[in-house]
Order: C-alpha cells, then structure tokens, then sequence
C-alpha cells in the first residue's frame, strides 16, 4: 500500500486546494486520469467542469463511489502492470499516493500539451503524523527530477498547518506541437 492512512485526507469531496488552483491549466474537454482517486473527489471535480475522466484504484469500494464521475478501473498498479501502457491523457492527477516505481508511467501518460498535477506528502510529515514511512514521504526535488522532461509551472515543498502536514506539489506542462515559434503561455491564475 502506498500510504499509511489517507482516509482523513479525502474527507468529503471537495477539490484539493493545488487542484483546483491549477485546473485552469488543462485544455478544455481534454481527458483526466486521477490515479489513486480514492472517494473520486478530483474525478468528480473535473467531471463537473466538462472532462472526460478515467480513475484507476485498488479498492473495489473506491470503484463503486468513484464510477458516477467517469470511467474507472480497478487495479493494484504497485504489483500488476500499468493498466494504461502506451496511453496518455490531457491531465494527469495524483494526490496523497507515492509510488516510486509508478512515477516514470504517470509522467510518460501526460500528453503534449497536458498537465501533470501532483501533490503528496513529503519528509518532514513524518514528525506531524501520517503517513511517516520514508517509502511514503518524498524526498526534497524528488518531484522536480521525476518532472524532470516537463516544463515545471508551479513548484512547492513545505509545511501546511491546515490539517498540519510536508507536502510537495507539482503544476508541469508536457510541451505541445506549438509551431508558431512562440513561447507556450501558462497563466499563473485561473481566469
């Protein structure tokens, strides 16, 4: 399992605040992989703004709470295959999940012009609470270097103090098919 204790994390449905503060990044209508989505509340929040969402979880109970937002899969994808080889999606989201080995296909499934958004738990958490296992908590830039072929929009590693908690949380962009010569603009706020 690739956290220790994530249920009061996913209290409620609402959108994580880095979510939702980068949405704006994702194309309109592109399509959305939550990985890891829990009670679906990132499925449910792109759905509502017109996505087209795909979830993979473990949990069976997941899958039923989740399927009302999009399309979900049910997979253990720490010790099976990566259900989604040689796909890729408009955004990729992840949040209060880490598992190493699965880094290289989350990044690998965000498209050209896509958006990686990704925010868990770091070192640090381990002296305030949950999860505490150094297999949990990222490492300082780990998140940067396993973005390292994005374009990085937006970058934090630090303390919350509401819930208390070490995070490290990603805003990157895959870079498109731009022909024009110009530079890709990424607001830095929604509109």
């Amino acid at each position: 399992m690739a956290t220790e204790d994530t249920a009061a994390s996913h209290a409620g449905l609402a959108a994580s605040e880095w979510i939702a503060r980068w949405s704006h990044l994702l194309a309109p209508g592109a399509a959305v992989l939550d990985v890891a989505y829990g009670q679906g509340r990132h499925m449910q929040w792109f759905a509502g703004r017109g996505h087209a969402v795909t979830g993979v979880d473990r949990s069976t109970e997941a899958t039923e709470a989740a399927s009302a937002f999009g399309r979900t899969v049910t997979a253990d994808i720490e010790s099976g295959p990566w259900p989604f080889a040689g796909r890729v999606f408009g955004a990729v989201v992840v949040t209060n999940y880490l598992w190493r080995p699965r880094l290289a296909d989350i990044v690998a499934a965000v498209a050209p012009g896509g958006v990686l958004l990704y925010e868990t738990f770091a070192a640090g958490n381990e002296t305030v609470g949950k999860p505490s296992r150094p297999d949990f908590l990222l490492q300082p830039g780990e998140l940067l270097a396993a973005c390292r072929e994005l374009r990085v929009v937006a970058y934090e590693n630090g303390f919350l103090a509401e819930p208390e908690r070490f995070v490290q949380r990603i805003a990157a962009v895959r870079a498109g098919n731009a022909a024009s010569g110009q530079p890709e603009r990424h607001l830095l706020r929604g509109n």
